[in-house]
C-alpha cells in the first residue's frame, strides 16, 4: 500500500449494522474488531456498540466481550466506539435495569485494564466518521501518507 486512495477499510462479516464509508470497503472475516484496514487486520481494530448493545454485552456476553478485548490488546491501535453520549449512560438511557454507576466502572475498567479507550461519538453519524478518520490517521501514519 503506497497511496492514500489504496486504503481500504475492512467491514466485519459478522457486522449487522454495517457503517457506510466514504473510503473504499469491503466486507471480510476479522479475528477481532468489527473495522480494520486491508494489510493492517491484526494492528488497528474499531468495536463498534450501541448503548443499549455495549449494556446487553457487558451483562449477558461478558465473556466473549472479554476475550475480545484480550485479543484486541495484542493490536497496536483498538478502541470501542460506543454510538451514544456519555450522560445517556450516566443517566441510565438504555433498555437494562444495571445501575449507571456499574457500567461507568466498566467503562473505565476497559480503559485501565485492557488500555484500550472506549470513545462516546454521540449519535452513529458521528461515530461512523469517526472510525473512518481514525482508521485514515493510522493508515497515513503507518504507509507514512
Amino acid at each position: 500500500m503506497t497511496s492514500h486512495s489504496k486504503m481500504c477499510i475492512i467491514i466485519d462479516s459478522r457486522e449487522q449494522e454495517a457503517y457506510a464509508f466514504s473510503s473504499p470497503s469491503v466486507r471480510r472475516k476479522l479475528d477481532a474488531g468489527d473495522y480494520s484496514l486491508e494489510g493492517f487486520e491484526n494492528k488497528v481494530a474499531v468495536e463498534r456498540k450501541t448503548l443499549d448493545d455495549f449494556v446487553n454485552t457487558v451483562l449477558r456476553g461478558h465473556d466473549r466481550f472479554y476475550q475480545e478485548l484480550r485479543s484486541l490488546q495484542n493490536y497496536d491501535h483498538a478502541c470501542v466506539v460506543i454510538e451514544s453520549n456519555l450522560r445517556d449512560l450516566i443517566e441510565g438511557n438504555y433498555r437494562s435495569g444495571v445501575h449507571p454507576n456499574a457500567m461507568l466502572a466498566t467503562v473505565i475498567a476497559i480503559n485501565i485494564n485492557f488500555k484500550i479507550p472506549v470513545f462516546f461519538c454521540g449519535d452513529r453519524q458521528a461515530a461512523c466518521r469517526f472510525v473512518e478518520e481514525y482508521l485514515k490517521y493510522f493508515y497515513r501514519k503507518y504507509t507514512n501518507e
